[in-house]
């Protein structure tokens, strides 16, 4: 028997772990502050990620490099205060990790401790093992994240579809079976050939999240601020729109606006 969302009072990696293993695909989106957070939590959503993709949507930079420790742990703390149901998982931001398993911990511990949420991830594979190795031995929950990694944009030079050869795609499936052996409780796997993400979905037995990854993995995750519509020059194939927000916000400040000018706001209803 299918276990729906009200029947979850708070969602846990065992539980994440249960839908896959029965078939229910997992949703997760991102959210960086409180009210955002409160109604994609009410919403249902089963993982809310605190991504480092604050650094484009919320400070206006081009990639996702610029974001601190202190500034994720202050989004992530923002979430954590509105979450009732959802898992919470924090990106560790480019600089905190890479190369310094002992910086790696710290790290993690810091936003665990200081934001209360639930799970930290990382970006990479082999080159990662000991610092992901050495955050699980502390008891932090690990999800990983393969194909187009942000973070190493530099390095690949372009935000294409990764692992469309066999050599990075055959990789990408010893990097995803080298996490799960690490003890990693998912992986998410971006902007890859949906056939190799379904193949890396059967070859290991923890969850998928893909963005951009075809319909085959175990669940899905995109940043809220596109599916909302809010961010409106960056329109992926991968990417369905739910809403557009942005037309309705800027309608709604231009009406504002006009009433304000036209000193129609407030009037004497809206008046003490």
């Amino acid at each position: 028997m299918s276990i729906h969302k009200s029947e979850i009072k708070k969602v846990t990696t065992h539980q994440l772990q249960a839908m896959k293993d029965r078939g229910e695909k997992i949703s997760m989106l991102t959210a960086y502050d409180y009210s955002m957070a409160s109604l994609v939590d009410e919403a249902g959503i089963d993982i809310i990620l605190v991504g480092d993709s604050a650094s484009n949507v919320m400070a206006g930079h081009e990639t996702t490099l610029p974001i601190t420790l202190d500034q994720m742990i202050y989004h992530a703390s923002s979430v954590v205060r509105a979450v009732k149901r959802a898992f919470v998982a924090v990106d560790i931001p480019f600089g905190s990790y890479q190369g310094n398993s002992s910086e790696a911990l710290r790290s993690a511990i810091r936003i665990m401790k200081e934001s209360g949420a639930h799970s930290v991830k990382m970006e990479g594979g082999a080159e990662i093992k000991e610092s992901v190795t050495r955050i699980l031995s502390a008891g932090v929950p690990v999800m990983g994240h393969l194909g187009l990694t942000p973070q190493s944009i530099y390095k690949f030079g372009t935000y294409s579809v990764r692992a469309k050869e066999e050599e990075e795609a055959d990789k990408l499936i010893e990097d995803a079976k080298l996490l799960e052996a690490c003890g990693c409780y998912a992986i998410v796997l971006e902007k890859i050939p949906a056939e190799l993400a379904k193949r890396v979905s059967e070859e290991i037995n923890i969850p998928t999240i893909g963005i951009g990854a075809g319909p085959h993995v175990d669940g899905q995750v995109l940043v809220i601020h596109d599916m909302l519509g809010i961010t409106t020059e960056f329109k992926p194939r991968f990417l369905r729109q739910y809403a557009d927000l942005g037309t309705t916000i800027k309608d709604a400040v231009t009406n504002y606006v006009k009433d304000v000018k036209a000193k129609d706001f407030p009037n004497d209803k809206e008046s003490y």
